[in-house]
């Protein structure tokens, strides 16, 4: 596909996108620019986009990929109880991951990766469970599918914790997820993912410089 092609595919995909769409997106964008701010709201928008996503999913019947958004549910509760917990006794300080931590975030991406990888190489894209017709979608890229929710994965876990490397993370999943985007002729999530791979990058920045802040008023 040439440049024309791929401007014509993404002005049908916007025309396309439905309200619940650019809501999800809407939210999923607010989620990560309060990440970037260090805020505790990040997280209550996060859900409200996981949940308008899974509700896409439902609709279209792809019960497989709302497995996955359920863990992404689970680890926003999770890390908004985390984050309250903290904010509540005064301590909302960001930090540079253990080495014990890592070797988690790591374990987390190998081991996901393998879970992914095994599902999309082996699911059939139809079987039946409790008389509950699931439907799978099949991946032409499997290793690169199951390496961006991996990392992603992690980089969710460590953001719960609010350890500096969750943007690392996060960003070595958006920089697959890019041309993986585009290679699926998905040019508006190819572009609304780099947008956010930009945002991450600041957001390292960020909070990287918070650390900085908070080593000088201990000084």
């Amino acid at each position: 596909m040439n440049f024309q092609d791929w401007f014509k595919l993404f002005q049908e995909q916007i025309l396309n996108t439905s309200l619940i769409e650019w809501l999800a997106v809407g939210f999923g964008v607010t989620e990560v620019l309060l990440a970037k701010k260090n805020s505790i709201w990040l997280y209550p928008t996060g859900i409200i986009s996981i949940l308008l996503v899974m509700t896409l999913l439902y609709s279209a019947n792809l019960y497989a990929e709302i497995v996955l958004n359920i863990y992404y549910l689970v680890m926003s509760v999770y890390g908004w109880l985390i984050w309250k917990n903290q904010e509540n006794h005064h301590h909302k300080e960001v930090r540079w991951s253990t080495r014990k931590e890592i070797v988690i975030a790591v374990s987390i991406s190998v081991i996901g990766f393998g879970i992914f990888y095994t599902a999309l190489i082996n699911l059939p894209e139809h079987f039946v469970v409790a008389k509950i017709d699931i439907f799978f979608t099949k991946s032409d890229v499997p290793i690169a599918d199951a390496f961006v929710s991996a990392f992603a994965w992690a980089g969710m876990w460590l953001l719960a914790k609010r350890k500096v490397e969750n943007w690392i993370f996060l960003n070595i999943s958006n920089i697959v997820a890019i041309p993986l985007l585009f290679h699926k002729k998905l040019p508006l999530m190819a572009c609304l993912t780099t947008f956010l791979f930009i945002v991450a990058v600041f957001g390292f920045f960020e909070w990287k410089k918070i650390i900085n802040e908070n080593k000088l008023k201990l000084a």
